[in-house]
């Protein structure tokens, strides 16, 4: 069965090139004729692994192509996520699988509910790639993919083929408390990148600021039903500042790039669920609104 994947940037291309070099059958799925007019004379997808270059001319098609889906691997922003499969609903087979692999929280209940009856699976990535230019990634660093579906436990078959990819990932029956604490340790990181303008490890210049965000995105997940993503944040959140010291987050490279930011998924998202659960978290609210004022400021969408 044919992998279809929609989001030519990091993870996208990350996942389409180890599935083609596993000889399993991928094809991309660019927006428009003139992306894939741009692609077509790239001569493929190169990933950059441990300096060496790479090219991979997996095939390609448009949005609007005739081509039936059956398996789809969506990887584009979370603000496009929805919008991106009204237009492809109509080419999904009656059986289809969707494999959602968004920033954040929100986009991923979205399109399962639009997309319902058919299977959505959620998935969580710790994989480092950032994309260099056009259909050029870099591979930045290993790491590993927890996927899982709230609301059908038996995993999928083609895991296997997920493990003869290289692709490390495991099934697991709590992915929203996975994505939960993905969502708390980047929003204790990536605002803070954003207003300080600086990368991951020189947050550690700013010790009160994230340890008193991360007291409060505790009680966030505790209030939300998530005890076992609240523990040992803090910890959790300084060891992935060590770890990727040298990195610009995911949110500061697109507000460097004067491209629209995942805010609504990530802080935002995290600031609605807080006001539904009637907590006051004044640091979280505080960060919202200077945030906001930042991007605005810079002529940005703060939404």
């Amino acid at each position: 069965m044919t992998w279809h994947v929609l989001g030519a940037g990091s993870l996208g291309t990350l996942w389409a090139v180890r599935l083609a070099r596993a000889s399993l059958p991928v094809r991309l799925i660019l927006r428009d004729q003139a992306r894939l007019n741009a692609y077509q004379q790239a001569g493929g997808l190169t990933l950059i692994e441990q300096g060496q270059h790479c090219l991979h001319a997996i095939e390609a098609e448009t949005l609007n192509a005739s081509t039936p889906i059956q398996r789809l691997l969506l990887t584009c922003k979370a603000y496009d996520a929805a919008a991106v499969m009204g237009a492809l609903k109509p080419r999904l087979a009656a059986n289809a699988e969707v494999i959602l692999l968004q920033n954040g929280l929100g986009s991923q209940q979205q399109v399962a509910e639009q997309l319902a009856p058919l299977r959505c699976i959620y998935a969580s990535s710790t994989e480092g790639a950032f994309r260099q230019s056009d259909f050029t990634v870099v591979f930045a660093g290993a790491g590993h993919t927890w996927l899982g579906d709230p609301h059908q436990p038996a995993a999928p078959m083609w895991l296997e083929q997920l493990s003869r990819a290289g692709i490390p990932q495991q099934w697991t029956a709590e992915i929203l408390s996975r994505l939960w604490r993905k969502l708390a340790i980047n929003c204790a990181i990536n605002p803070l990148t954003v207003l300080h303008d600086c990368r991951n490890g020189e947050l550690l210049n700013y010790p009160a600021e994230v340890s008193n965000l991360c007291a409060e995105l505790v009680e966030l997940l505790q209030a939300n039903d998530q005890a076992s993503a609240a523990v040992d944040l803090h910890a959790e959140v300084l060891r992935v500042i060590n770890a990727t010291a040298a990195n610009y987050s995911s949110m500061q490279q697109d507000v460097s790039r004067q491209q629209r930011t995942e805010i609504s998924y990530l802080l935002g998202y995290a600031c609605a669920a807080a006001t539904r659960q009637q907590l006051h978290l004044p640091q979280l609210q505080d960060l919202q609104l200077r945030l906001t004022a930042h991007l605005r400021a810079r002529g940005l969408p703060s939404d």
